[in-house]
């Protein structure tokens, strides 16, 4: 048996994800915003990327298409976010953010900055590239062609 075989370290990835998205949401929902964190990632993609794709937006956020359609489409009744066919192919679908889109982005980024930062209080510039750099590795290790 190899040292992996008797961690449950995916167990301790996936509670330690949840608990920053449960701290998050709840200062999301605290400051009034009404924003969930899978419809944050999706905004926060959109915002440096007016004009993204839909597609390219789904493989972006790690999102299958129904979900970021169900998002997307959430977001767009909320009156954040837009979808405008391509030009030059009918088929794509471009999304932008709306002026109150940005808006929301700007107010709800500082909250999620914040979060980040109290995520990594007591830890290193060192220990974040280390971290990354076994996630990265991880990643690669189960690449599904």
């Amino acid at each position: 048996m190899t040292h992996s075989d008797k961690r449950a370290y995916f167990f301790k990835i996936d509670t330690t994800v949840k608990r920053v998205r449960n701290y998050m949401q709840k200062q999301l929902s605290a400051a009034g915003i009404d924003l969930t964190v899978d419809q944050w990632v999706v905004l926060d993609h959109i915002y440096p990327s007016p004009g993204i794709s839909q597609n390219d937006l789904a493989q972006a956020t790690a999102k299958d298409a129904p979900t970021t359609t169900r998002i997307l489409d959430i977001l767009i009744k909320k009156g954040w976010v837009e979808r405008k066919m391509a030009r030059l192919d009918r088929r794509k679908s471009m999304i932008f953010l709306t002026s109150e889109g940005t808006a929301l982005h700007e107010r709800a980024f500082p909250i999620v900055a914040e979060v980040r930062r109290k995520s990594w209080e007591n830890l290193s510039d060192e220990d974040f590239d280390t971290l990354v750099g076994i996630m990265d590795t991880i990643y690669g290790n189960l690449e599904i062609l």
